[in-house]
C-alpha cells in the first residue's frame, strides 16, 4: 500500500460527480476513479492512523481493509428508506472502539464531503442497555460530566449534536439541572472543518489533533459503559 500523501485533487470532485449521477451504470463507468481518487487514500490514511491512535489510546482500531474494516461502504442500505440512490456521497472512516461490534460503540469518526466535512468522537445511537448506562452514569457523576464539557480544548473546537427526545426518558425527574443531556439518544460530538485539509501530507496529524481534544469526552463515555480507554 502506498504511504500516504493526502488525499488527491480528484477526491472532492469525485464525490461532487457522484452525487449528481447517483446511478450503478455511471459508477461502473467510473469504478477506477473510485478507487484512485477514494478508496486507495482512504486506506493508506487509515494506515498511516494506526500508529497515531495507539497514541491517543490503544483500544481503538485502524483497520485498512477494503471490506469490514475503517472504511465505510460505498453502497447504502436503501432497504428501508425512500431514497433509493445506490452509493453513498461522502467518505466515512470509522475508529471503533476493540470492544465494539458496530457503529454504536465509542468510536472516533472522520466524514469526508463536498461543503461538509467533519470529525466525529463518542456515540452515535447507543442501543437501550448502553443508553440507560450513560444517563445513569451522568446522574451518578454530574459534576464530572459538566467539567467534561468545560474542558477547554473540547469546548473550544466541538459541539455535541445528535437527536434527543422531546420529555424526560422515563424514569429521570423533569427538573435534573442536566435534563437536557439526559434526554439525548446520541452523545456525539463534531468539530468541521475546511475541505482544503485533506489533500495536505499533514492532514493525519491534523485529524489526530482534533481527536485528542475530545480526550476528556472519550474518557467519560467509555467508563460510563465500562470499557477501557
Amino acid at each position: 500500500m502506498n504511504r500516504f500523501k493526502g488525499f488527491p485533487p480528484q477526491t472532492l470532485p469525485f464525490l461532487e460527480a457522484l452525487a449528481q449521477n447517483n446511478d450503478r451504470a455511471w459508477f461502473a463507468d467510473n469504478k477506477q476513479q473510485y478507487e484512485s481518487a477514494v478508496r486507495e487514500p482512504a486506506l493508506a490514511f487509515i494506515e498511516e492512523m494506526a500508529p497515531k491512535l495507539n497514541g491517543i489510546s490503544n483500544q481503538f482500531r485502524a483497520i485498512a481493509k477494503k471490506t469490514g474494516g475503517s472504511l465505510m461502504r460505498v453502497y447504502r442500505d436503501t432497504r428501508f428508506s425512500k431514497d433509493k440512490t445506490p452509493y453513498k456521497t461522502n467518505i466515512g472512516i470509522q475508529f471503533r472502539h476493540s470492544l465494539g461490534k458496530d457503529v454504536h460503540a465509542p468510536g472516533f469518526y472522520l466524514h469526508i464531503e463536498p461543503g461538509n466535512c467533519f470529525l466525529g468522537a463518542g456515540i452515535w445511537h447507543p442501543d437501550p442497555k448502553t443508553l440507560g448506562k450513560i444517563r445513569n452514569f451522568i446522574t451518578d457523576n454530574p459534576a464530572a460530566w459538566q467539567a467534561t464539557l468545560r474542558e477547554k480544548p473540547f469546548r473550544k473546537h466541538f459541539q455535541l449534536v445528535g437527536d434527543s427526545l422531546i420529555r424526560p426518558p422515563r424514569g429521570y425527574p423533569a427538573d435534573h439541572p442536566l435534563i437536557e443531556d439526559l434526554k439525548r439518544k446520541d452523545f456525539i460530538a463534531l468539530k468541521a472543518f475546511d475541505g482544503n485539509e485533506i489533500d495536505k501530507p499533514s492532514f493525519c496529524n491534523f485529524v489526530t489533533r482534533g481527536f485528542k481534544q475530545t480526550d476528556a469526552l472519550m474518557r467519560y463515555l467509555c467508563a460510563a459503559v465500562e470499557v477501557n480507554y
